[in-house]
């Protein structure tokens, strides 16, 4: 079972997430309400895919994710926003996120996932 990662500054988009991922066979280890909690998570459960929002306290999720890639250049994180600005996106992707998601995304994200870790199984 694929281990995820949720970091996101609402309490109501991560229980939903959860409830989301959960329910089409992947594991949530850890939560994160903020960026520093996130690049924490990361460090010490090691997930598979991390789902990572772009406005959070402490340290914003470009930040986290510049920090997660760094510690790990094969990490699978997938940016989540209500922002689509294209320059948010672009850089986001430069920073070495695998995919880009912006809310409201009820439909896409599960064929994200997949998509991600069937490039990660293709890897190995």
């Amino acid at each position: 079972m694929r281990k995820v990662l949720i970091a996101d500054d609402s309490r109501f988009m991560r229980c939903w997430l959860k409830n989301l991922v959960e329910q089409n066979g992947y594991l949530v280890v850890a939560e994160a309400s903020n960026g520093q909690e996130a690049v924490e998570s990361y460090v010490n459960y090691q997930p598979d895919i991390v789902l990572l929002d772009i406005t959070m306290e402490k340290k914003d999720g470009l930040l986290a994710l510049k920090e997660i890639i760094s510690s790990d250049p094969y990490a699978n994180v997938i940016m989540c926003s209500s922002m689509g600005a294209q320059s948010i996106i672009i850089e986001a992707l430069n920073y070495g996120a695998r995919d880009f998601i912006v809310k409201p995304y009820f439909h896409k994200l599960i064929d994200i996932l997949n998509k991600v870790e069937f490039k990660q199984v293709r890897a190995n």
